[in-house]
């Protein structure tokens, strides 16, 4: 759910935040986490990715992206907020005592029971099975490119990928991107789509909130001089003066395809996203 603040200043303007107070309230579980050094966009002092650095610190959760204990029922815990990603994560404790951190899919909730198997499961939200064994036309999430690789794909807020076809040992999934793309059928899946669904309507609201994600401002190339953006020099406003935009570095932008036209991965697309 959003909560739209009030317009009592002018940063508070359309300013809105999801709210989390039905989230787990305790600090993360510390065996799961561990400390990252923040870069800050920058390589021995140098800027080596514009428009990143400072932020507020935090601390990583291990996400458990594999989820190979198989066949042993697990009970979720607590639902999380986690600083590091876009959608709530779930603590869960298997049968035999371990715990683990998962990405939390929408609608599950405290004391439910997920498993995860090679074997065919019932339907059920959180629970993981090969593609094989799910049905044309449910979603999924945090799907495996290839066997036992581990989840890759589909694991950011409000997403989900739905199952389209059976056939010859491949599965086609429909991406969230509208990308069709065929997956071997024993490649793993988890069923429901990823909690969180109202972060794509924030309203960040000013530049403060911003600086705290670690995101620095950009200037538009055509507001600098000739010596530091092909875009740059001219009296007043003009346009760029060019055919199509560069890179600072002089490279095509905005538009250009980056994508390696001979990419050993190309024959598993059936439809690209444009």
């Amino acid at each position: 759910m959003l909560k739209v603040y009030k317009p009592t200043t002018p940063g508070r303007r359309d300013t809105s935040v999801v709210v989390t107070r039905d989230l787990a309230p305790n600090k993360p579980l510390k065996s799961l986490t561990k400390y990252i050094k923040s870069n800050a966009g920058r390589s021995f002092g140098q800027v080596t990715v514009r428009h990143q650095g400072g932020g507020v610190k935090r601390t990583y959760r291990v996400i458990d992206f594999r989820q190979q204990i198989f066949d042993i029922p697990a009970k979720v815990l607590s639902i999380e907020y986690d600083p590091n990603r876009s959608c709530w994560i779930a603590l869960i404790s298997y049968a035999n005592g371990i715990k683990a951190y998962i990405i939390a899919p929408d609608n599950l909730k405290v004391g439910d029971k997920i498993i995860f198997s090679k074997s065919k499961l019932d339907i059920n939200i959180g629970n993981r099975m090969p593609l094989k064994y799910i049905p044309d036309g449910y979603m999924v999430h945090n799907i495996e490119l290839f066997p036992d690789q581990g989840g890759k794909i589909v694991r950011s807020a409000g997403t989900g990928a739905m199952v389209m076809v059976h056939e010859n040992g491949m599965v086609q999934l429909k991406l969230p991107s509208k990308e069709i793309r065929i997956v071997s059928e024993d490649s793993c899946a988890s069923m429901g789509v990823i909690s969180n669904p109202e972060r794509k309507h924030i309203r960040w609201g000013k530049a403060g909130r911003m600086r705290k994600r670690g995101i620095r401002p950009s200037v538009r190339g055509k507001a600098m001089n000739p010596c530091d953006h092909p875009h740059g020099g001219g009296e007043a406003r003009n346009s760029i003066g060019l055919v199509h935009p560069k890179t600072p570095w002089g490279k095509p932008a905005l538009g250009v395809k980056t994508r390696k036209k001979h990419k050993s991965s190309n024959k598993f697309i059936i439809k690209r996203r444009k």
